[in-house]
């Protein structure tokens, strides 16, 4: 696995504390806002949001542009948004700085995947996404826990200034570690990648993802307040069981990382029928304490096992487009943690209790199962073919002609 691949993985580390710090910091943002806690969960919805948007067109906008300088202004730029973040004077201009983060953030996912896919083999693809999710799981490890402590003894805008010196580690790794990437001979032709949308299979990839991701955001978004005023724990436990979360996905990403690339829809089907059972399991015993941290750790397991698949299947599918398949994939997952926190926030508005947003997830990844049953259908009845690499492609040898060949051959 090239070093650069770890690298993005370094990268993505503090792109993902960032999108999911907010999940233990609602409590104080809210009261410093002077906001109901379902609507400063939107402020995740909006990142989700900028996601969503930002992924594909930022792809479509730096198509033709050197992947190493598109990296180093996208991560300069999220940077940046993490610092208006910290120095927000209204939840407006608060919500604002998370759509401009969310758009670096989203850009900087979509390219950085296709580098990282196009560096390896196409029986590895699988296992170099699953080393970029580390990094998501790593900040759920460290980064999300570390975001919800410094909120509890140094306020909620500490952990957005922690994020912006993480950022500038960031930089400075992408500029030294990641190699000048050349342009491929042909031009990069959009038309052509925009092609990939005449496919079902690609769609129904975008549903499973959003589906699987957005269930378990439904709960997860809201774990701190369900920790606290449901299961009756102490604000003091809150970052612990964050922690185990992210523990747990770092688990399931190197299982999955390890299993996906030959067993893909065993993985997606197995994965998101564990997180239903999870779902399901804490919305009924989200009032005992040991339960609700117990599955706390077991959904970060089964989330993160489906993660690798879920991305691997989004190439697999829209192979012959590197670049806007990864922003594909990147914006399905979002549209998944935009409509997951909705959802929940909508079933609390409505006086159902946080342990309801259990419910609400459950029900997602339930819809995702049913998706994945049909996508695994229509590839059985569909003769295999070949996915070649568009101009996009990063070469893993000198010769890009003989890489496009061997992935002719594994396929």
């Amino acid at each position: 696995m090239p070093i650069a691949v770890y690298m993005l993985g370094l990268a993505v580390f503090a792109l993902g504390t960032s999108e999911f710090m907010l999940s233990g910091l609602l409590p104080p943002i809210a009261d410093d806002m002077d906001v109901s806690i379902p609507r400063a969960g939107l402020l995740i919805s909006a990142f989700a949001i900028g996601m969503v948007i930002g992924a594909p067109l930022l792809a479509a906008a730096t198509l033709r542009l050197p992947r190493r300088t598109t990296l180093i202004a996208l991560i300069t730029v999220f940077g940046l948004g993490q610092v208006a973040g910290a120095l927000a004077p209204s939840y407006e201009i608060l919500f604002a700085s998370r759509v401009l983060s969310a758009l670096a953030c989203a850009g900087f996912w979509a390219v950085g995947a296709a580098v990282a896919v196009a560096m390896v083999d196409f029986g590895q693809r699988a296992r170099a996404m699953a080393v970029m999710i580390g990094g998501l799981s790593i900040a759920n490890v460290l980064g999300v826990p570390a975001g919800a402590f410094l909120g509890e003894h140094f306020g909620w805008r500490s952990a957005f200034w922690a994020v912006g010196a993480a950022s500038a580690v960031a930089l400075a790794g992408v500029l030294t570690l990641i190699p000048r990437i050349p342009l491929a001979a042909e031009r990069p032709r959009l038309r052509k990648e925009l092609s990939i949308y005449a496919d079902r299979q690609v769609w129904l990839s975008i549903t499973v993802t959003a589906l699987a991701a957005g269930g378990v955001f439904c709960a997860f978004s809201y774990l701190s307040p369900l920790l606290t005023d449901v299961a009756g724990l102490s604000e003091g436990w809150v970052p612990t069981v964050l922690g185990l979360f992210g523990a747990g996905a770092l688990v399931g990403t190197a299982i999955g990382g390890r299993v996906a690339d030959a067993h893909l829809f065993g993985v997606l089907l197995s994965g998101i029928a564990a997180s239903t059972v999870f779902l399901a399991s804490l919305a009924l015993f989200a009032a005992t304490p040991a339960a609700a941290i117990t599955l706390s750790f077991l959904l970060g397991v089964s989330s993160f096992y489906t993660a690798p698949a879920l991305n691997a299947r989004m190439f697999e599918v829209a192979g012959a487009a590197p670049t806007l398949a990864g922003a594909t994939a990147t914006a399905a997952f979002n549209l998944g943690n935009t409509g997951g926190p909705w959802l929940g926030g909508t079933v609390i508005d409505l006086d159902f209790g946080y342990a309801a947003t259990a419910w609400a997830g459950a029900a997602m990844t339930a819809v995702a199962i049913a998706a994945v049953v049909v996508s695994l259908r229509l590839h059985r009845r569909t003769p295999s073919r070949v996915i070649t690499a568009s101009a996009t492609t990063v070469p893993a040898s000198p010769d890009p002609a003989e890489d496009t060949t061997k992935d002719a051959c594994r396929n």
